[in-house]
């Protein structure tokens, strides 16, 4: 159908006469349209070194979100101090404060693929009593006194198996992202990594 109407409509093109210069009536001048001018972003842009503090909400594959700090205190990072997982960080360079945007972010970029032999053993009384049911999620303290999560893999007589595979690794996350306020990194600030610490819930 609509072929159809392209034909008629060159057709009637074609066979209307020309108008000579002197039938055609004189057409005003018609200004130049003007390029309409560009707003400058508000505050300076994510970069190395910048202060930020981020809205965020985090969701899985189907939809289903799995942490959130809307109404409460933003997220709150420097940038390029590895403390929230690469492939978000990545993704806010540029942005100003009020931009919003959706990330979506690989395990590769997040928390890695699940590796079957990352687990621990440890005595069952080295567990809370409260805790003693398989999926607990707990935080675990290194020699070095850094926490990280696990859960509970599987309880024995006089042992707990622990799962020390972050919750999230193997999985693709999907944020919703909104940035409330961004600080320009000082000129004489030494830039330093921090130990990672990524938003989890």
């Amino acid at each position: 159908m609509r072929r159809a109407v392209l034909l008629t409509l060159a057709s009637v093109l074609l066979l209307a006469p020309a108008a000579s210069p002197q039938d055609r009536p004189a057409e005003p001048a018609q200004p130049a349209p003007s390029a309409p001018a560009a707003t400058a972003p508000a505050g300076p842009a994510i970069e190395k070194g910048s202060s930020v503090q981020l809205e965020y909400t985090l969701k899985d594959e189907a939809g289903a979100v799995l942490d959130s700090n809307k109404g409460r205190d933003p997220l709150r990072y420097t940038h390029g101090a590895r403390q929230i997982i690469p492939g978000l960080e990545r993704e806010l360079v540029g942005l100003h404060q009020g931009d919003e945007k959706r990330v979506t972010v690989k395990p590769e970029d997040a928390y890695g693929a699940q590796n079957p032999a990352a687990q621990a053993e440890v005595p069952k009384a080295a567990i809370p009593a409260a805790a003693l049911k398989i999926g607990a999620r707990l935080l675990a303290r290194n020699p070095a006194g850094e926490a990280r999560p696990v859960v509970i893999k599987e309880i024995r007589e006089q042992t707990v198996v622990l799962d020390l595979n972050h919750p999230l690794a193997g999985r693709t996350l999907f944020f919703d992202v909104k940035v409330l306020d961004v600080t320009a990194p000082a000129a004489d600030a030494p830039q330093k990594d921090a130990p990672a610490a990524p938003p989890e819930k």
